[in-house]
Order: C-alpha cells, then structure tokens, then sequence
C-alpha cells in the first residue's frame, strides 16, 4: 500500500506539470482538446492525492511502524480518532493534506466549469495544478511521508500530549482548508488578469468559494483559540504568538475582500482594490504555512527546523510578484465605472471597514515580523509582546464594531439627513440608554470596555430592526403570520439576512472581549481541606488522588465551589495533571501536561490550573481565574455557522442571474 502511495504522490507531481504545460499550450494555439487534456489531467492528480493520501491513513490505523512518519507521530495506544489526526500532525502529512485540498478543489473547479468560464479555464488550470506541482515536489524531495525505517519498531513514539485533544482533529483541517479554498478566487483573478475578461464574472462564479475559504478559516481560528484555552493551561485564548497571526491575517484580508467584491457586484467599484485583496489573502495563506511548517520561529505551535523554509519563502514571494505584475499590466483596464458620490454612504462606509482590517493585518504582520528585521539589521532579536497588539488593535476593532452597525442601514451612493435619522436615531437611543444602565451597575472603567458594550447594543438593534422592518413589510404584502414572514424573508434573501446573523456572531465575540478587563485572579498553594476565595466563590480542596493509564500517570483534584454569600454549593470540578513517560536520551523521563478544569456560565467562566508535585501527595498548587463572558466566543462560532450555511444555501434566483451573465459575458464556445 505504501509503494503504491508513493507511486501515486510521484505521478500527481509528473501529471500536474503535464497539466500546467498542457493548458497554456491549448489556450496559446487555441486548441481546445489540448486543454481538455490538461484539464482531465489536474483531475487524474485529484484521485492520485486522494489514494496517496488514503495509504497514509492506513498506515496510522494498521500501525505501520516500517514508515518513519507513522512511528514518530503515533503508538499502539491511541484511539482511532488521534490516529487519523495523526496523518496532519507533522510537517510530511501536513503538507500532502495541503496539496490533497488543493488537487481535489482543482477538480471540483474543472467539473464545475466545463460549460462555463472557457476563456478562464485554462488559465486557472494552469495556476491551480502549478501549486500542485510545487506542493507535490516538495513533498517528494524534502517531506517525504513514506520515508522507510532501517527496522520496524514494536511501537512509535505516540503524539505529543498537546496534540490529544479534539482540537487537533478539527483545528488543521479547518485552517487548511481555508488557506487553501482561497486559492481559488485567487486563480480565477489571475485568468481574468491574463485573459482580459475583466468583469465582474470571475468574482460572481468564486463567490461560494470565498465565503467556503472565509468560513472554514473563521472556524479553523475560533478552533484555535478554543483549544488553546483548555490546553494550553494559561488562563487565555490568543497571545498574538506568530502563529496565531499567521492565520489571523488572511482571515482579516479575505473578509476585506468578501465585503469589498460586494461594491464590484453592484456598482463596478474598486475593481483594483479587489484583485489586490485577493492575491494578498492568499499570499499570506502561503506565509502562514512558511511560519507554521519551516521552524524559523520558536512557538508552541511550530515544528523542528526542518529546511523547508526557503523554498516556502519562494513561493510567497513568486506569488505576490506573479499577482502584483499582472495587475500593473492591466492597469488601464482596470479603471472604476462608478466613482463614490458621497462620504456618508454605504459604499464608503464599506471601504472604511475595508481600511480598519488591512490596518489590523498591517500591524499583526509588522509586529509578528519585526523581531526578524530586528535580527536582521541589527543583531538583536527584540520581542514584540501582547501590548503592542492590544494598544493598536482596541481602537480599530472599535471603529469596526462601529461599522458593523453602520453597514446595514446606511443607504447606497448618499444618505440624506432624513435617512440616517429614520434608521439610527432609535438604536442610537437604546445603546446609550444601555450605557447609562451598565454605569449606573458600576462598570465605568475600562472605558474601552464601556464603548465596546454600547456599540455591541447598536449592532444588535440596527439588525433586528433590519429584520423587524422586512419582516413586517413581508406580513403587509402577503398576509402571511409574522413567524412565517420572518422565516421566509430570511429564506428568500438569504445572502442579506445570513449576513445579518453572521454579524450578530461577530458582535458576540465583541462581548467575549468585553470580559478580558474585568479578569480576576488567585494563586495558592493549598493541601486537601483547605480553601481560597476569587470573586462571589469560595473553592475548597476536597481531595488528590493518583490513577495509571497508557503511558502516563495522572493525578487529579476534586474541588467544590461554594457561593460566598449562601454558602451553597455551586459546581465540582477536576483539573488534571498528566506525566507521560517517553523513552528516549538514554532513559525514562515523565512529561507533564496540564489538563485544566473550566466551570462554565454565560456570565462566567471559573477557570483551575492544577499543580501537583509527581507524587501526588504533597500539598499542591493552584491558579484560579474568573474570565468573563468567555462562553459568548464559542457560541459565536455556532451563529456565524448557521449564518454561514444560510448565505451559502443554493439559491434558484442566483443561478438564473448567473446563468445569464455567463451566457450574455462568457460564451460557451468563446
């Protein structure tokens, strides 16, 4: 099976580059069988990526330790769900998950395309199956996942106890596919550029695209930071560590991008700005795996030196300057058809909103690679710490809170005075009737946490007025009940209102962040018996015990919570510490890994950090923290899920507009 997955990743890297030569040639020469047969190739590589990657997942489940990679990154004792995270755990299986995306959405865009966008095609084939090849030969040459042991050991090496968590099967995937879905908008760019079909028809046909990268990048970073918070054992969910950054910043680029094609779509704007966004986003999808796979920094979430970087910095760099070229050349046709009629408007406040998140990725790129420059010029490696990040990104995620509330109801081209108080006036009055009441409830400083609390009432207002108004005025013209109006104004405008819910899931992460001040906490040592105080809890030490298991020994605390001012029980919990042994340097030694415990409320989260000493026996310690909120930022990931599904729910009105855009702009036989 092995020999046949190495067969297979060998011929994906020979017929990608059949199909990068194949496609250009037919498009060049005019010749449309030879760009059938490029196209039938990048498909033959989708199925070659599939089995080769198919070998790799049975050689985790069958503990095929003759291959290095299995045995480093798995043993006999795990489950069949960390042994299928296991094939993404390392740099090899990683990057042929990376290019199996990329070769199945190549083939996806091929199927999809056949009677469509013929112009594009070969172009974006071309493109897509060039980073294929990259992928692919990379992979042969200095990743190779089916690298032969000299012996077979009776067991492997097991995953990092980090790794053992429901977030490494879900934190990955989610995160490449969406590095990888923008790849796609990103090739239909190039072609538009290449072939000079410059309308807006590749930015409607990658649509879905763009919200599937969007989504699954979205999730991949609340995944992160969920698992970082029950994990990693500090108390927090994002450090704005490199890594984290290097996810977070085409995150911020694509949801320019998202909201900026909109203008396009409707009213032929800021069409260099949208090529611009979109070959960023996906340049930095490029850069977060050279920080996350290459080894050149130190981070909790990187991997070993393992020589990968140069070549990773390569293809970043190609990328951008293949992208920013193309759109030097064809800046004469890039010309706007509209021009903004006025500063307060939707389309400006649009472009504000994509200014305030470029100006967030700027400052998360220069502070994650300022400590190199620093390296670089002066021989000084200077840190760049959580302060910095906060003090620049408060106030521009306030100004996009802001915007977020703006954005629906403010009118297109120029709202007039009657407009903006017809629509704000109300929510403006709640929001600060809702300030008025947290202050009078004692919260007046951090001010920044105050605004925020406001501005999170205005969004949610001016968006359940927006559904009030289309639900009622659905009520007057169909007579329908206002349950059923509702429901179906959603359904029949689903890309509007499934925007609408996403933001309201944005707004709950807001409230999340509104919580970070107010954060309590206590460290002690105690032994069983004794208690500590934090907040209205009184914690009490019930007991420490000690319990074997697969290759580690655990020991844990039973603690009880009590309500200060009743003295009634509130809650158990039981952190954990766990001491793996690993063989290895000439002798046994015990890694410990903390497995924190979290009672969690919508107001609050009780969050315990258990330290013990090996034996189990002496007294132990403990940090304990009240984070509030917290649970509002998981909860967001489940509305702008279902905010997301509903945007991306096929749509008969859409595809017949398509239909005729593709048969008035792009012929079939063009």
């Amino acid at each position: 099976m092995t020999t046949i997955g190495y067969f297979s990743l060998l011929s994906a890297a020979a017929i990608s580059a059949y199909a990068v030569g194949m496609s250009i040639y037919g498009k060049l020469v005019g010749r449309k069988a030879i760009i059938a047969s490029g196209e039938r190739a990048a498909i033959a590589v989708g199925g070659l990526l599939v089995l080769s990657a198919a070998t790799i997942l049975n050689a985790f489940l069958s503990h095929d330790f003759s291959l290095k990679y299995v045995a480093d990154y798995s043993d006999r004792a795990l489950g069949t769900v960390y042994l299928i995270s296991g094939f993404w755990a390392g740099n090899q299986g990683s990057l042929l998950m990376w290019a199996v995306f990329l070769g199945v959405f190549t083939t996806i865009v091929v199927i999809q395309n056949q009677h469509k966008n013929r112009d594009l095609m070969p172009w974006v084939t071309a493109i897509l199956s060039s980073f294929t090849f990259f992928f692919t030969t990379l992979i042969i040459l200095m990743a190779n996942p089916f690298e032969k042991l000299p012996f077979v050991p009776a067991d492997g090496q097991g995953l990092n106890p980090m790794l053992e968590n429901p977030g490494m099967y879900l934190h990955p995937p989610t995160t490449y596919l969406g590095y990888v879905g923008f790849g796609v908008p990103f090739a239909f760019a190039m072609a538009a550029l290449l072939s000079g079909r410059l309308s807006d028809v590749w930015i409607r046909s990658t649509r879905r695209w763009t919200l599937f990268a969007w989504f699954f990048l979205t999730i991949g970073n609340l995944v992160g930071a969920w698992w970082a918070y029950y994990t990693l054992g500090w108390g927090g969910y994002w450090g704005w560590d490199p890594v984290e950054n290097s996810s977070f910043i085409p995150w911020l680029i694509g949801t320019a991008y998202l909201h900026s094609i909109m203008i396009q779509e409707k009213k032929g704007m800021l069409k260099i700005w949208n090529v611009s966004l979109i070959v960023l986003t996906f340049s930095m999808t490029i850069m977060g795996t050279l920080i996350t796979r290459s080894g050149i920094i130190n981070s909790v979430h990187t991997f070993s030196n393992s020589g990968l970087g140069p070549y990773l910095f390569f293809l970043f760099m190609a990328t951008l300057a293949f992208g920013f070229g193309l759109i030097v050349y064809r800046l004469p046709q890039l010309k706007t058809e509209n021009e903004l009629d006025s500063i307060v408007s939707r389309e400006s406040t649009f472009l504000f909103n994509n200014l305030i998140l470029l100006g967030i990725a700027f400052m998360t790129l220069w502070g994650t690679i300022f400590p190199f420059i620093s390296e670089a010029v002066r021989g000084v490696k200077v840190t760049v710490g959580a302060p910095f990040y906060d003090q620049v990104a408060a106030p521009l995620g306030i100004a996009l809170l802001f915007l977020l509330g703006l954005c629906p109801m403010i009118a297109w081209r120029k709202a007039s005075l009657d407009n903006l108080q017809r629509n704000f006036l109300f929510p403006l009055l709640v929001s600060f009737a809702g300030g008025a009441v947290l202050v009078a409830m004692g919260m007046r400083r951090p001010i920044g946490a105050l605004l925020t609390a406001v501005l999170i009432i205005f969004v949610l207002m001016t968006i359940i007025i927006e559904f009030y108004r289309g639900a009622a005025a659905r009520h007057r013209m169909t007579g329908e009940g206002y349950l059923t109006a509702f429901i179906n104004l959603i359904w029949r405008n689903k890309r509007r209102y499934g925007g609408y819910i996403i933001h309201i899931g944005a707004a709950m992460i807001f409230l999340a962040f509104v919580g970070g001040p107010f954060k309590q906490q206590v460290e002690e040592t105690l032994t069983p018996g004794q208690s500590l105080n934090i907040g209205n809890y009184k914690i009490v030490f019930e007991r420490m015990y000690q319990y074997p298991g697969a290759k580690k020994i655990t020991i844990a605390a039973d603690m009880t919570l009590y309500d200060r001012l009743t003295g009634k029980p509130v809650g158990t919990v039981t952190p954990r510490k766990e001491f793996f042994e690993q063989t290895g340097g000439g002798g046994e030694d015990k890694q410990p890994w903390t497995r924190v415990a979290v009672r969690s409320s919508m107001k609050e989260d009780v969050y315990f950090i258990f330290s013990p000493d090996e034996t189990g026996k002496q007294a132990a310690g403990f940090k304990v923290m009240i984070n509030p909120l917290m649970r509002w930022m998981w909860i967001a990931g489940f509305v702008m899920t279902f905010g997301t599904i509903i945007v991306f729910w096929p749509d008969e009105g859409e595809k017949k507009r398509l239909a005729l855009i593709y048969a008035r702009e792009v012929p079939i036989e063009a």
